[in-house]
């Protein structure tokens, strides 16, 4: 239906009225459809592009959760509040220290 409507060789309402259906159902239908025709004529490019986005997504998670990490080993905040700044002076705290840590190192 959504074909026919599509190839517009008769109405909206005309197809409606053959397949007894509201014509705003086959509007609908048309317009996803036409909406739909460049994914299936892309074919494997719009497969790749979706596995690009997704190993980016992973990157970006795996990044937040490093600096994340990075941020509560250093401290956050102002030197009034426990582990805040100020705080990493006086915990020798250093990024060398933090690599050491993260590799194993103690």
């Amino acid at each position: 239906m959504a074909l026919e409507a599509l190839r517009e060789h008769d109405s909206v309402q005309a197809i409606a009225r053959r397949h007894e259906l509201h014509p705003n159902q086959v509007s609908t239908w048309k317009r996803q459809l036409f909406e739909g025709l460049p994914e299936v004529f892309a074919g494997g490019a719009g497969r790749k592009l979706a596995k690009e986005h997704e190993a980016k997504v992973r990157d970006l998670h795996a990044k937040i959760g490093e600096l994340t990490v990075e941020r509560d080993f250093f401290g956050a905040g102002s030197s009034a509040e426990p582990g805040g700044a100020g705080a990493d002076d006086r915990a020798g705290r250093t990024a060398e220290s933090f690599k050491a840590v993260c590799a194993g190192g103690g």
